[in-house]
């Protein structure tokens, strides 16, 4: 049986601190969703991006690498695709994925910052969303314009709040096969709180201040790598962050990670535990993801360090929001 007592090895380095990591057996135990990661290319810069993708990035998949990456989908049956980036719809390749695994009967995802709508050429991306009935997970930090503007960038609030309107006029967030879900994440070195209870006061104010409709919110903690991470080190909080997180690790969480049920492909086509160890490169390996089978990736145990406590702090934290 799993052993879920947590386990710290406090190990002198270099930096301002000793490190803290982050070491249970963990293994995957199913493999029901791939997550793709288009690159990093975005056109936004969030202060909190543990991908640290924005519009100077240039890494991109390439037809090619999504191409074997959709016959390997289609070979081994996958039933829940989950696409993101930096902003994964300006990869040139993103609607013949999205297409084609439509087509296979997948399920798919895309993680959408929202503004993205407004860019060049993706005047009918709503639309493409909704032919397809793609599962809209949107970035929406705060209903509150200063706030999300102050993590966002100038003018991200208003454009997200039209861009949810056309969703909504197109069915999203309203009809039962047009699934939109908002992703709320602390503006500073905090946890989320409750989810359920930020929900409730999220459809609340959205409602009554833009007529706006949603499914369901999803609470995702900061990561303290890339972006975050050089933000806490600049205001001296990284030391205060990961005692937060540390002393809020929660064994209840364990079962449920994403890792144990979830591969990330990059957008060269190697293969981790997650997205957030992609971002570290953590691979599983040097050969690619159609060098595997699913059953060869199921069981293996997974990598973990000390950002791990993020996704086990408190209620927990994964691409799916709160895990308790």
């Amino acid at each position: 049986m799993l052993d879920k007592t947590l386990q710290l090895q406090t190990i002198s380095g270099s930096s301002s601190f000793p490190e803290i990591f982050f070491e249970p057996e963990i293994d995957r135990i199913s493999l029901t969703t791939l997550q793709i990661n288009l690159g990093k290319v975005c056109n936004q810069t969030c202060n909190h991006c543990h991908v640290d993708a924005g519009p100077h990035r240039k890494e991109s998949m390439t037809l090619d690498t999504s191409s074997k990456i959709l016959q390997w989908i289609k070979k081994h049956k996958i039933s829940i695709v989950d696409i993101t980036g930096g902003a994964p719809e300006l990869n040139p390749n993103f609607r013949k994925i999205v297409s084609e695994c439509r087509d296979l009967g997948t399920h798919i995802i895309v993680r959408c910052n929202l503004t993205v709508i407004f860019e060049e050429g993706q005047e009918d991306l709503s639309e493409f969303y909704s032919k397809n009935k793609v599962e809209l997970i949107c970035s929406l930090p705060c209903y509150l314009e200063e706030n999300v503007d102050s993590q966002r960038g100038t003018g991200v609030f208003q454009k997200s709040i039209l861009a949810l309107q056309k969703l909504n006029s197109l069915g999203y967030g309203r009809v039962e096969d047009l699934i939109l879900k908002l992703v709320y994440n602390p503006q500073d070195d905090s946890l989320p709180p409750p989810q359920k209870e930020l929900e409730i006061e999220y459809k609340i104010e959205l409602k009554k201040l833009f007529n706006i409709e949603f499914n369901e919110l999803l609470t995702i903690t900061n990561m303290p790598i890339n972006r975050f991470r050089t933000f806490l080190e600049r205001n001296k909080k990284l030391h205060d962050y990961f005692l937060l997180l540390k002393s809020s690790y929660n064994t209840q969480t364990i079962d449920s990670l994403m890792c144990r049920h979830l591969i990330s492909v990059d957008w060269k086509g190697f293969i981790y535990d997650c997205d957030f160890n992609q971002m570290l490169n953590m691979k599983l390996s040097n050969q690619k993801l159609w060098d595997y089978s699913p059953e060869e990736l199921i069981g293996k145990k997974i990598k973990t360090n000390d950002h791990c406590f993020g996704c086990t702090a408190g209620s927990g934290s994964s691409c799916g929001g709160s895990l308790t």
